[in-house]
């Protein structure tokens, strides 16, 4: 039986708050009238699961952003609503360390609400991933058995501070929390898609995701994918990648073992996210 195709890297149409930046840099992806249609129809979360079926999605991680600073807001409470009842669907709370008082008992409460998992912004959030004043939210997602992932690498937005996605700061935390499962997204984009791939061999606990990358580089930025199929997880950055379908046929067209394309399609986050088939 094949193992089920998992997008780990999905944005809702609707936020709070659209920084300019961001709303430019949408609007250019995917044309000003498409994208008013875009935002129209897949508010509606079941649209949205419609959507991701046709692409041959079966499952797909919602991340909220709480990212005031760069490309905007879009809340648990909403990303949680969106999610809700719906078993395609994985909701993946935010958590800002500058607007948080007590981030691990935050954690503990949005888990508590449903969520999966948790997704850091260190370029957006201005921190560095290894700050000591972290290590009591990574102490309470090691507890909870919670995948953590971390934005790494270059953004084109404005106000983003890209010496922060450097994913070498992981190696401490992979090393002091090593029953903490570390995704780095956008496996180190721009300038350290080798630090990204390294970390991930070397680590038991890191993992290597691609959201964001056109797919049909992947075997440039990552020439032994092969060999690191095991630690590789498909995200597509919807909606910043306008044609979904697309992306996942042209990871299915590379040229790798049809098992590393089901352990990178879905096989490997089936088993972080305890899915089964």
């Amino acid at each position: 039986m094949a193992a089920p195709v998992i997008d780990f890297h999905l944005h809702t149409v609707f936020y709070e708050q659209y920084n300019e930046s961001y709303r430019e840099w949408i609007k250019t992806m995917h044309g000003e009238e498409k994208w008013q249609r875009v935002i129209c129809r897949y508010q509606d979360p079941d649209l949205f699961c419609e959507y991701l079926q046709q692409c041959g999605i079966d499952y797909g991680v919602v991340m909220a952003e709480l990212t005031p600073a760069v490309t905007g807001i879009c809340s648990n409470e909403y990303v949680l609503e969106f999610c809700r009842g719906r078993k395609s669907l994985i909701p993946f709370a935010s958590i800002n360390p500058a607007l948080s008082v007590d981030m691990a008992q935050e954690l503990s409460r949005l888990v508590e609400l449903g969520f999966r998992g948790l997704k850091m912004y260190p370029t957006y959030q201005h921190f560095y991933p290894n700050e000591s004043s972290l290590y009591p939210l990574y102490a309470r997602a090691e507890k909870l058995q919670i995948p953590v992932m971390f934005h790494t690498g270059s953004s084109v937005f404005r106000r983003a501070k890209i010496k922060y996605g450097e994913p070498l700061y992981l190696d401490d935390v992979a090393v002091d929390f090593p029953g903490m499962t570390i995704i780095l997204v956008h496996g180190g984009r721009g300038f350290w898609y080798d630090q990204a791939a390294f970390l991930s061999r070397l680590h038991a606990n890191v993992y290597l995701e691609v959201a964001g990358l056109p797919a049909h580089k992947l075997m440039t930025y990552f020439p032994e994918l092969e060999k690191l199929a095991d630690k590789v997880l498909f995200g597509s950055d919807w909606p910043g990648v306008p044609d979904l379908a697309k992306n996942v046929e042209t990871i299915r067209n590379l040229p790798l073992s049809r098992e590393a394309i089901e352990k990178i399609l879905g096989g490997n986050a089936a088993k972080l996210l305890q899915i089964e088939g």
